[in-house]
């Protein structure tokens, strides 16, 4: 009976189905969002093909993201065991074999690099960079101190650079800094926030949490939210210095630095262990983030 009950998944598929959605962490999507930085600031999204080619960009980084979690769950499966929460990923679990979770992975990310061809060939150029970044940070670079947090940031910053490349806008220097020292920002605030919730077992986690101190996360998470305040105030002014009403841009700084400000809180408090979750529950944060848009909205058409 306990063998018949064993092969039940494979009978029937259709009941792994959830799980395997489950572990496509289709929450993670919302950070793909970043593809549409750089056509929105150059004001193209108003456009049938640019909106069209974005669209096309978000779709393959969600793809290539869930089948790097398929692959990166199968390969950190026996410490996903030992973490009170990520226990229950459906690998850890025992819903979703190692095999099925490698197969689903690879066909993911085949269909990520495919996809990429509809909107511009340059597209499959970083949907593959990502790729390779993920799976080098996997099986190496997730051990390495401090290139763990580069890695991770550089992720961010692909999406960023990939919907500029997607319509085909130039990107500013400053909007890439921005991009790169935001993203190390919540990286460190997902270090922090895991070393606090695990405690002294957490390198049984991550290695790399063993070699990292809270005070050192904390001096990373101060320069790196230092740097993106100061690029973002030289971006905006930069970018009010090319329209006749600059207003709208100087006045997003308000939000920008003051949303900064409010995760910093929110981490210190020992919140961002998942960025995403962190910012759609805090109302305070959520409404920094309106005015933002809004103001930033305004400044690109209303100039």
């Amino acid at each position: 009976m306990s063998a018949l009950r064993a092969e039940l998944p494979e009978e029937h598929p259709h009941r792994r189905l959830p799980a395997l959605i489950r572990l496509a962490r289709p929450k993670q999507w919302i950070k793909n969002v970043l593809v549409i930085a750089a056509p929105g600031a150059a004001g193209v999204l108003g456009q049938g093909t640019p909106l069209f080619r974005t669209a096309i960009a978000f779709v393959c980084f969600c793809l290539a993201a869930s089948g790097t979690y398929y692959l990166n769950d199968a390969l950190d499966v026996d410490a996903d065991r030992r973490h009170p929460s990520k226990r229950r990923r459906p690998i850890a679990s025992g819903e979703v074999t190692v095999r099925t979770a490698m197969i689903g992975g690879a066909v993911l990310i085949l269909a990520a690099i495919g996809l990429s061809f509809a909107a511009r060939w340059q597209l499959s150029l970083l949907v593959g960079g990502y790729l390779v970044q993920t799976v080098v940070y996997s099986v190496w670079l997730k051990h390495e101190a401090v290139l763990d947090l580069a890695c991770v940031a550089s992720g961010f910053v692909l999406r960023t650079i990939a919907g500029g490349v997607a319509v085909g806008v130039t990107i500013s220097p400053w909007f890439l800094i921005v991009a790169g020292s935001a993203s190390l920002f919540m990286v460190t605030g997902k270090r922090h926030a895991e070393m606090v919730e695990l405690g002294d077992s957490a390198g049984g986690h991550r290695l790399t949490l063993t070699m990292y101190s809270r005070e050192f996360l904390s001096y990373v998470r101060a320069v790196a939210s230092s740097v993106t305040i100061l690029a973002y105030c030289l971006w905006a002014f930069e970018k009010s210095s090319a329209v006749g009403n600059p207003v709208w841009f100087e006045l997003s700084i308000v939000p920008f630095v003051l949303g900064i400000l409010r995760y910093a809180l929110l981490l210190e408090q020992g919140g961002g262990g998942a960025p995403e979750e962190l910012v759609l529950s805090d109302r305070v944060l959520l409404t920094m983030g309106a005015c933002w848009a809004l103001f930033f909205a305004l400044a690109i058409h209303g100039s």
